[in-house]
């Protein structure tokens, strides 16, 4: 006889100060884990994937919606089967969740262009007149012979 275990989530997901998913807006699959691990692994349904659809989400805004969608797509899926414990890979499934959402949530900073520096220009000026030298001695070879 198979026991069923129920597994609630209490508070909602937390991704920025304000910005956070509600847990009714995941979706949870749960499957026999791969690899070695013997009776265990062949009995019990330990890999997790959660899923978290974008467009159906009511906890985001359009920008949000937008940001999100352009990094990672429409629908956020994360698969852990990293430890023996359902409960465990579930916590590690959220936290994972929830990294790729800050990420993707994330503002980066726009590149502030810097002046280059009187050595650098002196530098490459110096080696122009280098080359330029090189060239101009090239020059042809008159014939003496």
């Amino acid at each position: 006889m198979k026991k069923a275990t129920v597994w609630v989530m209490t508070q909602d997901l937390c991704i920025t100060s304000n910005c956070s998913i509600p847990h009714n807006e995941l979706d949870w699959r749960f499957s026999r884990s791969g690899g070695p691990g013997g009776q265990h692994v062949n009995k019990t349904e330990t890999r997790v994937e959660v899923r978290f659809d974008i467009d159906s989400a009511t906890c985001l805004g359009p920008r949000q919606r937008a940001r999100i969608g352009e990094r990672l797509g429409r629908v956020v899926r994360v698969t852990v089967s990293d430890t023996r414990s359902q409960s465990r890979n579930r916590e590690l499934a959220l936290e994972r969740l929830q990294e790729k959402l800050r990420g993707a949530l994330a503002n980066e900073k726009k590149r502030k262009p810097t002046r280059r520096t009187r050595a650098s220009k002196e530098r490459r000026l110096a080696g122009k007149r280098k080359r330029a030298d090189v060239k101009r001695t090239r020059g042809s070879v008159s014939r003496d012979d």
